[in-house]
C-alpha cells in the first residue's frame, strides 16, 4: 500500500505530479487554508510525508493535524516558512533542494544587477515609447568595472554570484554573522559593508534572525549611487524604508525578485523608474525545476525505502 502524502502549493510540473503518483497517494491541496477544510479531518491522521514548495512551507497548526507526519519534503532551498525545532522535537524529518538552483538563482541575481545598474528597463521604454528618433533626454548609465559589490549571506548562492561579479573587475567583499571563506574579505559590520560597497546583493535565508535586517542606515550607507538586489526573501528588508529612499535618491536603483507580502508589490515601488522588478522567479527555469522536482521527490523516496536522505536539513 502506497505511503499517504500532502502536496502543497500550486507550482507542481506535470514531471513531478508524475512521479509523486507513481509512488505515492496524493492528496493535492493548492494552500494551507485548503488543508484544513471540510474532510481533512478524516485524510490528516493518514498523511505520513508533505510535499511543500520553500514559499508556502507548513504552519504548526497544520503540522498539529498530521499525528502520523514523518518528513516534510521542501522543494527550495529556504526553509524559513517550515516550524524547525517543533518538527525536531517530534522527530519528523525535512529536507530542501540545494545546489541544483544555484547557478540560475546566482545568473538572475547578476541579472538584476545589470539592468538595475545599466538601467535596462527605463531604455527599453525610451526605445518603446519612440523617445529615441525625437532626441529626448536619456539619462546615463553607470559602470561595473572598478566597483564593490558588498554580498549579504556568503553561502552557496552568495559565492556563486561572487565567482560571476568578478568576471566584471567588481571587487567582492561580503558580511555574514558566522565566519565564511576568504576572512580578508569579510566586513566587520553589515553596516561596514554598505559603506564599503557600490552595490549589495542579499543572498541570506529568511527567517526571525533576518527579518528586517536590512533598513534604512544601510541604505543610506550605500548611498544615491548605490544599487541594491534582493534575491533571499522580501522579509530581510524594510520595504517602506526602502521605498523611502528610492523616492528620495537617498539609494541609487534597486533590483527585487522577492516582496515583503508577495504576490503584491507596493504601487510606489511599481511606479518607480529606478528598480527593476521580477515575480521570485530566481529558480525559474525548466533545468533548475525539474532537478528540483526529482530530488524533493528523491528525498521522499529514500525515507520510505529505509535509505539516507539525499540532502536533509540539518
Amino acid at each position: 500500500m502506497k505511503p499517504e502524502i500532502l502536496v502543497l502549493g500550486t507550482i507542481w510540473s506535470p514531471e513531478v505530479r508524475e512521479q509523486v503518483q507513481a509512488a505515492f497517494e496524493c492528496h493535492f491541496v493548492s494552500s494551507i487554508a485548503e488543508a484544513s477544510g471540510p474532510g481533512f479531518e478524516a485524510i490528516g491522521p493518514r498523511i505520513r510525508a508533505v510535499l511543500t514548495s520553500g514559499t508556502v512551507g507548513i504552519t504548526p497548526d497544520l503540522v498539529a493535524a498530521l499525528p502520523a507526519l514523518e518528513i516534510v519534503s521542501v522543494h527550495g532551498v529556504g526553509v524559513d516558512a517550515v516550524p524547525l525545532p517543533l518538527l525536531a522535537a517530534r522527530g519528523i524529518h525535512v529536507t530542501n533542494t540545494p545546489d541544483v538552483l544555484t547557478d540560475d538563482v546566482a545568473d538572475f541575481a547578476v541579472l538584476l544587477l545589470l539592468a538595475a545598474v545599466r538601467r535596462l528597463p527605463l531604455l527599453d521604454r525610451y526605445v518603446r515609447d519612440e523617445r529615441w528618433p525625437a532626441k529626448a533626454p536619456l539619462t546615463q548609465a553607470r559602470s561595473l568595472r572598478g566597483k564593490v559589490a558588498g554580498i549579504v549571506g556568503f553561502g552557496r548562492i552568495g559565492q556563486a554570484v561572487a565567482n560571476r561579479l568578478q568576471g566584471f573587475g567588481i571587487e567582492i567583499r561580503y558580511y555574514q554573522r558566522s565566519a565564511g571563506p576568504a576572512p580578508e574579505r569579510r566586513s566587520e559590520s553589515l553596516l561596514a559593508l554598505a559603506q564599503e560597497s557600490d552595490m549589495l546583493v542579499l543572498c541570506m535565508p529568511g527567517g526571525a534572525e533576518t527579518t528586517r535586517m536590512v533598513g534604512a542606515e544601510v541604505f543610506e550607507a550605500l548611498g544615491p549611487e548605490g544599487t541594491l538586489v534582493n534575491i533571499a526573501r522580501g522579509s530581510v528588508l524594510d520595504e517602506a524604508a526602502l521605498i523611502a529612499a528610492l523616492e528620495s535618491g537617498r539609494l541609487g536603483a534597486a533590483g527585487l525578485d522577492v516582496f515583503e507580502h508577495e504576490p503584491q508589490v507596493p504601487a510606489a515601488l511599481r511606479a518607480l523608474d529606478n528598480v527593476v522588478l521580477s515575480p521570485h522567479v530566481g529558480s525559474f527555469t525548466v533545468e533548475a525545476r525539474r532537478a528540483m522536482g526529482r530530488l524533493a521527490v528523491a528525498n521522499l523516496t529514500a525515507h520510505f525505502a529505509g535509505e539516507p536522505l539525499p540532502t536533509p536539513v540539518k
